[in-house]
């Protein structure tokens, strides 16, 4: 799973070919415990069609604030340099399947 960085963040999220799902997300957590599991399912499920990421909130500032996170977990799904979609809060692997469909 690619971790996301204020540095890396242009190169891996806006300037990607195929859509990127980025967990917003931080150790201490606990709804965020409870989907990492469905995340890191799904970036094996997807790979080559769609790169999920995380992006730890303590350790990364410019990103987070530019988008506006104020809650954790959140979701934001990028297509095309864009933010698409987003999922603030634990949620199902249903719902997050449901939205990386409606991106490819």
């Amino acid at each position: 799973m690619l971790a996301i960085t204020d540095a890396n963040f242009k190169d891996a999220v806006l300037n990607s070919d195929i859509p990127v799902i980025v967990d917003f997300t931080a150790p201490w957590c606990g709804p965020c415990r409870m989907i990492a599991p469905i995340v890191e399912e799904l970036a094996v499920e997807y790979e080559g069609k769609a790169v999920f990421s995380k992006c730890d909130v303590d350790t990364t500032s410019e990103v987070p604030l530019k988008y506006g996170i104020r809650n954790i977990p959140a979701l934001l799904f990028f297509k095309n340099g864009e933010v698409k979609d987003k999922i603030v809060g634990a949620t199902t692997k249903a719902t997050i399947v449901a939205k990386v469909e409606s991106l490819l």
